[in-house]
């Protein structure tokens, strides 16, 4: 059975986690996060392993040259998942204060591209 516990020190130096939340800018955070990967921004990391207190998941945090946090709405879910770790030093992007609606918003290729530009700034 392989090591859960040791550091992935191999994750990029830019990590970021977004809420994934089950409203739509929720679901737009996600796939912001996924496009920002995908593009090579940085890579999309397990907000679920922070809240989990999960160590290897912790320690590639602490290693992060970068920390990109992507909400979908005030509530801040994954920027307090974060603090609640004691992650404190990160960029961090509502998209609720960016334009898209929460209950509103179409989870779409312009909305995920207009979305993680929006976030992509913060870099």
């Amino acid at each position: 059975m392989p090591d859960t516990s040791s550091c992935a020190c191999s994750a990029a130096s830019t990590l970021i986690f977004a809420c994934s939340g089950g409203a739509d800018v929720g679901a737009l955070a996600d796939q912001a996060a996924r496009r920002l990967t995908r593009d090579g921004k940085g890579k999309m990391f397990c907000l679920a392993g922070i809240g989990g207190r999960v160590s290897g998941i912790l320690k590639s945090t602490e290693a992060a040259g970068k920390v990109l946090v992507i909400d979908g709405c005030s509530l801040d879910c994954a920027r307090k998942t974060l603090e609640q770790a004691g992650f404190t030093d990160m960029g961090h992007v509502r998209l609720s204060d960016r334009g898209f609606v929460k209950g509103k918003t179409e989870v779409d290729e312009a909305s995920v591209a207009a979305a993680a530009g929006q976030a992509e700034s913060l870099l």
